[in-house]
């Protein structure tokens, strides 16, 4: 019975093992589902705001909201485009809808940018990083060098 018991706890401690290795394989999976819908979210703006009538609505509603009339009105073209254009930077997450009674309302949302934000910067940082690099060549300076200037 003690080998038994034995073979037991060791099973249960291979269960906690288990358990745990799911446990972060379900987090490893979570981070890159939300690094996935981050890169989702960053592709859907990018692709809302290559269209130039989009870019201009964002830019009417970026200081205040507005009817979708109003919205239409600024433009020469139907109502239904218009409508079609707010849909895509409604589901782009770059503007919020707000009905009041008949009329639909719509701000931009500066949080929508975020994702491409991050991803604008991301691409300078790493730009400028390489042209650095690449002066630091020519002029012969090490990362050793720089350093040691910078300390002292």
């Amino acid at each position: 019975m003690g080998a038994a018991r034995a073979g037991a706890e060791q099973g249960g401690a291979g269960a906690e093992r288990a358990g745990a290795g799911r446990a972060a394989s379900e987090a490893d999976s979570a981070e890159r589902a939300t690094a996935g819908g981050a890169e989702r979210a960053t592709d859907e703006a990018l692709r809302a705001l290559a269209e130039p009538r989009r870019r201009a609505i964002l830019r009417l509603v970026a200081s205040g909201e507005l009817a979708a009339g109003e919205i239409a009105a600024a433009f020469d073209v139907t109502r239904t485009a218009v409508s079609q254009h707010l849909t895509v930077l409604r589901n782009a997450g770059l503007l919020t809808e707000r009905r009041e009674g008949t009329r639909r309302l719509y701000r931009a949302r500066p949080e929508g940018l975020t994702g491409l934000r991050r991803f604008l910067d991301d691409m300078w940082a790493s730009s400028l990083d390489v042209a650095r690099r690449l002066v630091e060549a020519e002029e012969g300076i090490t990362d050793d060098e720089e350093h040691a200037s910078r300390a002292g």
